[in-house]
């Protein structure tokens, strides 16, 4: 079998990383790929937004499985291209996507199915979200509407906080069009933990739990990210949760998302908040999470060829996932001054300290080849990925392994996965 995988960060190493076990697999293909994955597969200059492109190359190389993995060409229509040019393909199509490309869809659908979710209220115009401001409990979530590379939510603990928020977010236009509707929540407090669930649209399989970090600095401060580590599986995530989750929030979703014509085949992100009311959904993502990925795939035991096309010919119900009853940590390795300005180009020393370490991983988000060498070229550049018997285990392999890579303007959180030693 030969496949392209469509992406070029962390969650795509990961994804190149379990599919270059299968024995199913000859060929792979990323396009555009990273520094990382090209030691797996052969990385091809196409953009991921370039549909045509990358239908043409699929068939030119009688590509037989596409997996087309970040949020921006799913919310596009990247996968709908793929699978109408009769190429099999895993990604929810674009009309199914939506429940991650516009939070008001998501919002509304969950009210109107009755999945549990934080109290909300929608505006295309700020001076309406700015009035209802005034009747609004503080602190308060704001939420750009659409696509922001995980940074258009906005938690403000005063009333002059959130009035400022909603200018950056629908007068500034800091994300762009993504802002032309806000979603103002109320603030749920409780532990965050993220479940990724495989779907052929009518079955769906939940994976094993994970944590994300989310902020830029030590004890959750600084600018929210598209993600500083993860770890895996949640401590907080308890059996009678899962229960609930699975009944009230994963089959309702994919049950109402096929009543309203969006059949949903691929990875739903389920980000929730474990509130003192009970599980409620936080988010919605409509492929694999980043960095939550890098410590879930690496747990998987099934063929991931197996579970995909599952998912696509509509046979999931077949399949008995399994996840290695371990724990992984992974601490992204970023740029100083990530989220905002950062400099890139710097040589990445130490990656050969990876080879043959059991139980390592070092999947690159932001890298490139230059004269010979692998150099920085991202605010995240490097997730390193440990496994243990148990969450502790994990992560002081974890921050051990942080120290095999160097490079200039090297910078990381020292936290995560602390929350393991409170449990």
């Amino acid at each position: 079998m030969k496949v392209l995988i469509v992406g070029g960060g962390g969650r795509e190493h990961a994804i190149t990383f379990a599919v270059s076990k299968s024995k199913r697999v000859e060929k792979i293909y990323a396009a555009p790929g990273n520094a990382g994955i090209s030691e797996l597969a052969e990385c091809v200059d196409i953009s991921v937004m370039d549909a045509e492109r990358l239908v043409a190359f699929a068939k030119e190389k009688e590509v037989d499985f596409v997996i087309v993995a970040p949020d921006d060409p799913l919310a596009a229509g990247v996968a709908d291209a793929f699978l109408d040019a009769g190429i099999k393909t895993f990604g929810p199509r674009k009309n199914a996507a939506i429940i991650e490309a516009s939070k008001a869809f998501s919002k509304d659908l969950m009210k109107k199915y009755d999945i549990p979710c934080a109290a909300s209220e929608t505006f295309d115009s700020a001076e309406a979200a700015l009035e209802y401001l005034k009747t609004s409990k503080i602190p308060v979530v704001l939420k750009a509407d659409g696509l922001a590379l995980g940074k258009g939510v906005l938690i403000c603990n005063t009333f002059e906080e959130a009035e400022e928020g909603i200018k950056t977010i629908m007068l500034d236009k800091k994300f762009g069009d993504a802002g032309n509707k806000v979603v103002i929540e109320e603030f749920m407090t409780g532990r965050e933990v993220s479940v990724l669930c495989f779907s052929d649209g009518t079955t769906i399989l939940p994976m094993t739990s994970a944590q994300d970090h989310k902020r830029a600095g030590d004890g959750d401060t600084g600018l929210n990210t598209g993600g500083m580590g993860t770890f895996s599986p949640s401590p907080f995530y308890t059996d009678e949760i899962a229960r609930f989750c699975e009944e009230h929030v994963y089959k309702r979703t994919i049950a109402a998302m096929k009543a309203e014509g969006r059949e949903f085949k691929g990875v739903l992100f389920v980000g929730l908040m474990l509130t003192p009311d009970g599980p409620k959904v936080l988010e919605f993502n409509a492929r694999f999470g980043d960095p939550e990925a890098q410590v879930v795939i690496p747990r998987l035991e099934n063929d991931i060829i197996d579970v995909m096309e599952a998912c696509v010919d509509g046979t999931l119900d077949k399949i008995d996932l399994k996840f290695a009853d371990n724990a992984a940590v992974c601490v992204m390795l970023a740029s100083d001054g990530y989220p905002q300005s950062y400099e890139k180009g710097f040589e990445i020393r130490g990656l050969d300290n990876f080879k043959d370490k059991d139980g390592y991983y070092v999947f690159h988000s932001g890298t490139k080849f230059k004269d010979g060498k692998v150099v920085t070229n991202g605010g995240r550049v490097i997730g390193v990925t440990a496994i243990g018997p148990d969450l502790v285990s994990a992560r002081k392999n974890a921050y051990e392994a942080t120290e095999w890579i160097d490079f200039d303007n090297k910078y990381m959180r020292h936290d995560i996965g602390k929350a393991i030693d409170e449990k």
